[in-house]
């Protein structure tokens, strides 16, 4: 029996009894059942208004449900063994990790931001510069010596 059906068995009740509208206990009666109608009223205003809002929650969670299985299903499979063959054969995803001499914040930059040659760290905003030519005895360090580490092979 909802609240709304409870009510109204008891304005049955009141009903039946013939209450006095001169009498003061009876008029209080009356009126605490008329509070109870407007109780229920809202009572049931919200159980309506809570089932529609759970029929949008359910309907959101099975889109997301659906859009994440969308999203991640090219990661449940993931093999590393995979993510070398890509790399050999898309250079577009590898990034490089930079180091600013001022602030020590770690950049990650692509390809393209390196061929740019310089660029503003984002945390202090030194200039940073990208210089990948090889000196003259081969050595691509910036030791400017003879040494074995950075020779270039020809």
């Amino acid at each position: 029996m909802s609240v709304s059906e409870k009510v109204s068995y008891l304005k049955g009740l009141a009903d039946g009894l013939g209450l006095d509208p001169e009498n003061k206990q009876d008029k209080l009666i009356k009126a605490i059942i008329d509070v109870l109608d407007g109780f229920a009223e809202t009572v049931s205003d919200l159980e309506e208004a809570y089932d529609d809002l759970s029929e949008q929650v359910d309907a959101i969670d099975e889109d997301l449900s659906a859009l994440e299985d969308e999203f991640y299903e090219d990661y449940e499979h993931y093999d590393e063994d995979d993510d070398d063959e890509d790399d050999d054969d898309d250079d577009d995803d590898d990034f490089y990790e930079v180091k600013c001499p001022q602030c020590g914040d770690t950049i990650y930059l692509d390809e393209e931001m390196l061929d740019d040659g310089s660029m503003s760290c984002p945390n202090c905003g030194t200039e940073l510069e990208f210089d990948f030519s090889v000196d003259e005895d081969g050595c691509d360090c910036d030791c400017d010596c003879d040494c074995e580490h950075g020779k270039v092979e020809e």
